[in-house]
């Protein structure tokens, strides 16, 4: 009981922590411009934190995130762009690639925006269930399941690309000017947009921590390190890694949906099977098993990357892969396993108890 009492304090001093920071220390020392950046970190770190569940716990490889923050960030860019667009009018770049004279089918439904807000994570998370049923249910795991899960992010992108007319093609979804009724060029309403995502970030670092902390969370690692044991208790082993695949899926969603208004603009490139790695990279770098760690990790490469690529625009990606070797090579657990090894280190010894002597005579 004193364990849990500890846990839960610490949990909620972490909590304390991270809003202070989010909500009162970086706005007031960055930059409007570096509040910007940090807005789509955290959103990198969003899909973070469904890759600590789905891997970290699970143990679910997913090297496919780039597809559900890509449905994530097209969905709410269709109705944003609609929205900039007026009634009645077709988005800019329909009118420059494009020969049709009114929406597409398949684009009308998002000018609703409660619709466009569903679709942000209800399409990720459905095509994650459809997914995942398949693989699951014919018990694909390990590598061949990162593999598909690659695969489906390259289609995406590709398919993507071929749209040009729908989707904008290679450009993607560019120049977002509104969000919801206000001005994306308003620093003020940047700001705004800045403290949803922080918001949201919290809130899904709580949901992942009340599934973890909670009996599914052990049956999910259980799962990870001895599936057909838990298929002999009676568990059906791919129901329980689909809940974590899919809800993984809708952070991953939610996340590409408030990059759109964060960066302005959603493209092929940001969800392909690159982006996809880096979601992992972030998550691994930080400590995959710990939530705070994957978070951390996630903000830390996203960073990084955009520094090298500042400083070495040309190299950059051999620094991101050898940060990437050197986290792994030394700390498997990534970053956040430092906390536990200084922990050890620092607790006492007990002291060793010499077996008591015992005379000849007694011992016959």
């Amino acid at each position: 009981m004193n364990l849990l009492k500890g846990r839960s304090a610490r949990a909620a001093a972490g909590f304390a922590a991270a809003a202070v920071v989010l909500f009162a220390v970086a706005p007031l020392m960055l930059s409007d411009f570096r509040l910007g950046l940090l807005a789509k970190y955290l959103c990198t770190a969003m899909v973070a934190v469904g890759i600590c569940l789905a891997w970290g716990r699970g143990g679910l490889l997913t090297l496919g995130q780039g597809v559900f923050f890509g449905l994530g960030g097209y969905a709410m860019a269709m109705h944003l762009k609609i929205a900039d667009a007026g009634p009645g009018n077709l988005p800019d770049f329909m009118q420059l690639y494009g020969t049709a004279t009114e929406l597409p089918w398949w684009w009308q439904p998002f000018a609703n925006p409660l619709f466009a807000i569903a679709a942000t994570v209800l399409l990720p998370m459905t095509v994650a269930a459809l997914l995942g049923l398949f693989i699951f249910r014919r018990r694909v795991k390990g590598a061949y399941f990162a593999i598909l899960s690659q695969a489906l992010a390259a289609a995406f992108a590709i398919w993507l690309i071929g749209q040009q007319a729908t989707t904008g093609g290679t450009n993607g979804l560019t120049d977002i000017q509104g969000f919801f009724g206000y001005s994306l060029d308003d620093p003020v309403n940047q700001r705004m947009v800045y403290f949803v995502i922080a918001a949201v970030l919290l809130l899904l670092i709580a949901l992942a921590r009340q599934l973890i902390q909670s009996r599914y969370g052990e049956l999910l690692v259980a799962v990870r390190d001895s599936e057909e044991r838990v298929r002999f208790l009676g568990y059906d082993p791919a129901n329980v890694k689909l809940v974590a695949y899919v809800v993984a899926a809708g952070m991953a969603g939610l996340a590409g949906a408030l990059f759109v208004p964060a960066v302005g603009i959603i493209s092929p490139a940001l969800i392909g099977i690159v982006p996809s790695i880096e979601f992992v990279i972030g998550a691994a770098v930080g400590g995959r098993a710990s939530l705070a760690g994957a978070v951390l990790g996630a903000v830390a490469v996203a960073w990084a990357k955009t520094a090298l690529s500042e400083e070495f625009p040309a190299a950059w990606t051999y620094f991101q892969g050898l940060l990437f070797i050197v986290a792994l090579a030394f700390l498997p657990g990534g970053l956040a396993s430092l906390a536990v090894y200084v922990r050890r280190r620092r607790a006492p010894k007990a002291p060793e108890q010499k077996a008591p002597v015992v005379p000849v005579g007694e011992a016959a």
